[in-house]
């Protein structure tokens, strides 16, 4: 079955953890939890819950494009908020992002996120 190629962006895992930005597995990408933090800045955008949901899916486009994948190949999205209120903007800037291509999608209300951060977004692609 082999052990999947690992996509890695210039900014991949800069907390150390053990885990890389994304797998691919038999024509599948595998896209680690994408958190709201500029990867430039190392920090959570200001301006609220929909600068950091922008945040989390342009990080999420960096980790497609390091695969050489499009935003229309993805399958399915589990996004991670804090709160439930947020669904209404989440879904805006969701729609804004992907366009008339809609995943499967789940939107999963937990408890505080790693740094602070309102957003969280995972992804299922295929792949070539």
């Amino acid at each position: 079955m082999g052990r999947g190629k690992e996509v890695v962006t210039k900014y991949s895992v800069r907390d150390g953890g053990h885990y890389t930005s994304g797998m691919i597995h038999n024509k599948t990408l595998y896209v680690s939890g994408q958190l709201s933090i500029n990867p430039e800045t190392g920090k959570a955008p200001e301006g609220g819950f929909r600068a950091e949901a922008k945040q989390a899916l342009a990080n999420l486009e960096l980790v497609l494009r390091a695969a050489g994948v499009e935003k229309d190949a993805v399958l399915q999205c589990r996004v991670y908020i804090p709160d439930v209120s947020y669904w209404p903007e989440l879904n805006e800037e969701y729609a804004a992002f992907f366009g008339d291509h809609k995943p499967a999608r789940i939107i999963v209300p937990s408890n505080r996120l790693y740094n602070g951060c309102l957003c969280e977004i995972e992804a299922v692609a295929a792949c070539e």
